[in-house]
């Protein structure tokens, strides 16, 4: 099984491709399941728009239920409204796992009531990541997190699980996995984004293990698929990365 366990769509708001297309993509290319978030890039962000975000994704799983797996957005900043966002998407409305944007860094201690609630509901954290070296970017994103700063929240509850978010989504990806190599077991890495310099799947395999890595495309569909077809690895590490790795985190929900 194809599990991309990293991409997005709309239903009924900009700026993410329509439902319908990204559910076409995936069944081209075979995918098959694709876990969707409707994240905001804004700091401050409006609870309002974030669950009118969040119930966007709930209406493409309810229009696609055996393709999508929704990730639920939220800003760890609004702390009452983050719980109460939890237990609606995931507890209530089945979302398989979290998605955090670039408002704060990962080992910011405003994460830590979040981390514990999903460490006790067994599901998966993924966070918006990268290592930029350009100006433009970090003037943009100056919260960005790298992988260094899934170090110690990791640490502190091993019960949690992290994903790194598009190794290949721009930046120093090979300091991306240099960073993740001293990271515990419940960090993982993603494989996508539009980045598909040679080397970049076979190095992460090498250095971190292929029970590390997701499969995942972050928009970049075509890309993502064929990076990991194109690979230099054995079936058996393929297979895993494919979905084998993300099938086993699913199954560690405890909802």
């Amino acid at each position: 099984m194809r599990i991309d366990c990293h991409a997005h769509c709309s239903v009924s708001m900009g700026p993410w491709p329509n439902h319908h297309q990204v559910v076409a993509d995936a069944r081209r290319l075979g995918v098959d399941k694709v876990c969707c978030s409707h994240p905001l890039a804004t700091k401050p962000t409006d609870p309002k728009q974030i669950r009118r975000a969040n119930n966007d994704i709930m209406a493409a799983m309810r229009t696609y239920p055996d393709v999508i797996l929704g990730l639920c957005f939220i800003d760890p900043g609004h702390i009452r409204f983050a719980q109460d966002e939890i237990t609606r998407c995931v507890v209530d409305s089945g979302m398989v796992g979290l998605k955090f944007y670039h408002q704060y860094r990962m080992d910011d201690p405003v994460f830590s009531p979040v981390i514990e609630r999903c460490a006790e509901l067994g599901v998966p954290m993924l966070m918006h990541a990268g290592h930029p070296t350009d100006e433009e970017t970090l003037a943009a994103q100056p919260r960005i997190s790298g992988a260094d700063h899934f170090i110690a929240p990791a640490k502190l509850c091993p019960e949690a699980i992290f994903i790194i978010g598009h190794i290949g989504g721009g930046g120093d990806w090979e300091w991306q996995i240099k960073a993740m190599s001293h990271a515990p077991k419940n960090v993982y890495m993603d494989t996508s984004g539009s980045v598909i310099d040679a080397g970049m799947i076979e190095k992460a395999v090498r250095d971190l293990g292929a029970e590390r890595l997701l499969f995942a495309t972050d928009m970049s569909t075509e890309r993502g698929v064929g990076k990991i077809l194109d690979a230099d690895i054995t079936p058996r590490q393929r297979e895993m990365i494919w979905g084998g790795n993300m099938q086993r985190i699913l199954k560690m929900r405890k909802i």
